[in-house]
């Protein structure tokens, strides 16, 4: 069945499985999940589970968020989002608003998909946002790191590789492996690498293109 938690991506370090074989893994935390709506399709239109994730104080909560944490009878959350299939159902929507979703919620050998946000580089030209090629470097060509020929588009650039802002953008991993699920201090253990920096908020979900 489909699930999926909120988290922050901690870091990353390595284990060895059962064979002796070293996995760099993934460390995700993704403590104090509480349900805090169920959307269903005669209300919303759509199935959806909403999650809040990592409490903050009250003074930084406006009202219409101390009302709507209320109901769930939990802390104002930093972080509001919504875990949505395309499947009607889920294991998410069996769970009732106010309840916790903790690290068991998924066992270790599945797989997920996991969704974040990826590190800003900053401006960047065509070369190093695009992977393109540069110019001869000798001989008088006079072009090296630009981003091509603009043709006969005038001004027309809808969909050109250009230079411009390079990352901060949502990226998802899929099919990454669950090999390590800590209860005690709420840690899922992930393999390989998930988008965005340390401390970066992800979501972590059912894989929706299994490989199994």
């Amino acid at each position: 069945m489909a699930k999926g938690i909120l988290g922050r991506k901690i870091g990353m370090t390595q284990i060895f499985d059962e064979n002796g074989v070293l996995i760099p893994v993934t460390v995700v935390e993704v403590a104090d999940n509480v349900v805090l709506q169920q959307k269903t399709v005669e209300t919303d239109g759509y199935v959806a589970t909403q999650l809040g994730f990592e409490s903050k104080r009250e003074k930084l909560a406006n009202k219409p968020e101390l009302g709507h944490v209320a109901k769930a009878n939990t802390a104002p959350k930093r972080f509001v989002r919504e875990i949505r299939f395309p499947l009607t159902e889920n294991d998410l929507t069996n769970l009732a608003v106010g309840d916790v979703v903790s690290s068991d919620i998924f066992a270790i050998g599945e797989e997920v998909d996991v969704t974040g946000t990826s590190k800003g580089k900053g401006f960047a030209g065509s070369i190093k946002r695009h992977n393109q090629s540069r110019g001869p470097m000798t001989h008088g060509s006079r072009y090296h790191r630009g981003p091509g020929s603009m043709g006969p588009i005038k001004g027309n650039m809808k969909g050109k590789n250009l230079p411009g802002h390079m990352g901060d953008e949502k990226v998802t991993i899929q099919n990454l492996k669950v090999v390590g699920v800590d209860t005690e201090n709420q840690l899922l253990l992930i393999s390989g690498s998930v988008p965005g920096p340390k401390k970066g908020l992800v979501i972590v979900r059912t894989a929706i293109k299994s490989t199994k």
